[in-house]
């Protein structure tokens, strides 16, 4: 049986060795997550019949920047649970490990 926990996922990350990793790993899943998403793009229930053509390529742009901006936010707050993996990885490498002299 898998369990998900993602409400406490953020509070947990908190002790990351470099700054850097945190927004990296959120990136990297918010960009997994958004794939997710882009075929709930091209859904009917989100296509207008009545929509001209020219209109459409605005009406694209805006739905990817849509997704993007709720993928980021699935993944700040807890998301699939891929961030958190990445940085309890790396901080518990740490750059003093074994793992990372080499």
């Amino acid at each position: 049986m898998m369990t998900m926990t993602a409400v406490g996922a953020t509070t947990a990350m908190t002790g990351s060795s470099d700054p850097r990793l945190k927004p990296a790993a959120h990136e990297f899943e918010a960009c997994l997550i958004k794939e997710f998403l882009e075929p709930l793009q091209h859904d009917a229930l989100f296509n207008d019949p009545d929509q001209h053509e020219a209109a459409e390529g605005s009406g694209n742009a805006l739905m990817s920047f849509g997704s993007e901006a709720l993928a980021k936010e699935i993944s700040e707050r807890g998301g699939f649970g891929i961030a958190t993996k990445i940085i309890a990885h790396f901080d518990r490498e740490g750059p003093g490990s074994p793992a990372t002299a080499k």
